[in-house]
Formats: C-alpha cells, sequence, structure tokens
C-alpha cells in the first residue's frame, strides 16, 4: 500500500503528516480502534524447524484476524495489544479523551495513536495544543514511546524542541511486567505539564532574541549548505530549499504578527520541516514525517541549536 500504511483514520483536515482517510468528528477509543482497523490482537506461537522441532528461546507474534507472522521475538517479548495502548492513553488522559488519528504501518508490524491533550496554551498570541503520541510495534523491532508533541494550532506546525530542561517522551522495551511499566508511564502526563510550561518560557526567550534580514539569510545558508562540489542539479535542490525557508520566514501571513526574531524563525523552520514538498518523495516520505513527531525533526533541533548559540 502507498507510504506503507495498512490502515489509518484522521479527522478534520489533513493531519500534518499527511496520512489517512477523513472523519467528521474525533472519537473515543472504542469506536477509533474499529475505525482505524486496529481491533485485532497479536498472538504467539512457538517456531518450529521443517522436521516440527521447537527452536528454543523464540516465538512468533502473530495477527490473530489473518495469521500474518509480524515478527520473531525472544520468549521475553511481552505483547501490549492494540486495545491495551487505548485503555492506557484512557486512564492517562482521563474521561472525555478522543482521538484524532490512529493506524498501523507495515501490515500491522507498528501501530500508533494520537489522543488530543484538554489543555490548551497561549504563547505570545499563539495558540498551542499539545498532543500524546503513543507507538508500538508488534515486529521486536522497537520499543513502546509514549511521547508529548506541541502543535502550533493556526498552520499545524509540531514544535518538538529538543530543550535540555524538560523530557517529552518516555520509553520501555517489551520484556519484564509491561503492563506494570506502562501504569508508570501515567507520569508522562505531568512530564507533558512540566515540557509545556518550559517550552512557554523558551519560546520567550526565542522571542527576545532579535534577527536581522542578512542573519537570517546566514542561518538559511547553514541549515542548508551548498558542498564546494555541488553539480548543478545539487545546487539548483539547495536553492530551492533556501527559498521555500525564506518564503516561510518572510512572508507567511501567520507570522505577521511575529517579530523578527529566533521565534519567528523557529516557526518558520517548523513550517518547512512540517508541510514542505520534499525533493524527491520515497514511499517512507509521509512515514518518516510522522515518526519524527515522536523522535524530533533533525532541522528543528539544528535551528534551535544555532539560536541558542546567537543568545
Amino acid at each position: 500500500m502507498a507510504h506503507n500504511i495498512e490502515t489509518m483514520f484522521y479527522t478534520r483536515e489533513a493531519p500534518w503528516h499527511g496520512l489517512g482517510n477523513r472523519v467528521e468528528h474525533a472519537l473515543s477509543s472504542k469506536d477509533a480502534l474499529q475505525v482505524a482497523g486496529l481491533d485485532w490482537k497479536v498472538i504467539q506461537k512457538p517456531i518450529k524447524t521443517q522436521d516440527d522441532m521447537i527452536i528454543p528461546g523464540y516465538k512468533a507474534n502473530i495477527r490473530e484476524t489473518d495469521h500474518r507472522v509480524l515478527g520473531v521475538v525472544t520468549d521475553r517479548y511481552s505483547i501490549v495489544q492494540n486495545h491495551e495502548a487505548f485503555k492506557f492513553t484512557d486512564e492517562l488522559l482521563g474521561e472525555g479523551v478522543r482521538y484524532e488519528t490512529a493506524g498501523s504501518l507495515h501490515n500491522g508490524k507498528k501501530v500508533w495513536l494520537l489522543a488530543k491533550l484538554p489543555e490548551q496554551y497561549i504563547v505570545l498570541g499563539d495558540h498551542i495544543s499539545p498532543y500524546m503520541v503513543f507507538s508500538n510495534s508488534h515486529d521486536g523491532s522497537g520499543s513502546i514511546k509514549v511521547a508529548m508533541t506541541p502543535i502550533r494550532v493556526v498552520c499545524q506546525n509540531t514544535l518538538n524542541l529538543a530543550l535540555s530542561s524538560a523530557k517529552r517522551i518516555w520509553t520501555t522495551m517489551h520484556t519484564g511486567d509491561v503492563k506494570s511499566k506502562l501504569s508508570e508511564a501515567k507520569k508522562t502526563i505531568l512530564l507533558a505539564e512540566h515540557y509545556m510550561n518550559k517550552l512557554g518560557a523558551e519560546v520567550e526567550r526565542l522571542n527576545r532574541i532579535k534577527l536581522s534580514d542578512q542573519k537570517v539569510m546566514e542561518y538559511i545558508e547553514l541549515l542548508f549548505p551548498m558542498s564546494d562540489n555541488a553539480t548543478k542539479l545539487q545546487e539548483k535542490n539547495v536553492m530551492q530549499l533556501r527559498n521555500d525557508l525564506q518564503i516561510r520566514y518572510f512572508d507567511a501571513p501567520d507570522l505577521t504578527h511575529v517579530n523578527k526574531s529566533g521565534y519567528r524563525f523557529i516557526c518558520a523552520v517548523s513550517d518547512f520541516a512540517t508541510h514542505a514538498p520534499p525533493l524527491r518523495e520515497t514511499a517512507s516520505f509521509k512515514e518518516n514525517l510522522f515518526n519524527r513527531t515522536i523522535e524530533g525533526n533533525a532541522v528543528i533541533d539544528k535551528a534551535y541549536e544555532m539560536l541558542l548559540s546567537t543568545a
């Protein structure tokens, strides 16, 4: 399937990662589980040789509905079912939580859900909504991750700054008492509140960093450097990236009220990182864009580091 997406839903307009099928309203966990095509269980079976000998220490994770093998794992691996992930988020965020996107990738090997937190924040006149992302894999390739990601509402940009003073990601492996670990993960809601408070303070700090137009152009060149031996095509591509970011900084209508500052630059870079079309779109482009919702975006982090060095 295109972009490796197996099933998914999302609400209202297309989400910033550009994946899914439109539905009219955010859903409860019960409805979201069905609409997203995640109402299935993972079972484990022993792995055998051709002559029916059991291979010790390993099991196969299998989707019960169609008997698709999702991955081979050690016998220490503990399954977290899709409905358990939704139940965890229900308990984490409280009664009335609504899911705005959920789905699976690579034929069910990876699943995620995204819920909007009830709190709203206004920073420098911008409405910022925090979201909670739960990511899980059934193939043994990754850990369970719970991440908080703030979205600038007016333009649907992610503001996943790598703050040294506040965590926004919680992870755990599929070993040991996973359910107990998930209970411990409820602390992430406190991490989210702490992160948003620190983010607000950091935005204020970035807004105090005044930038000349010349400095902005220097930063853009540092973000997209031109190599000495670049081909004509490479030169064209770099200039295209630079011009795109320039427009987002100098001409974006949602930034007319924002001073020419570090915060305006971060917003422009975030807009570029979140929405700019790639020079060459690969099958995994939109999936990778969504993954950076959790892991953080290297371009945004680099821009943030440059601004901190200025401060």
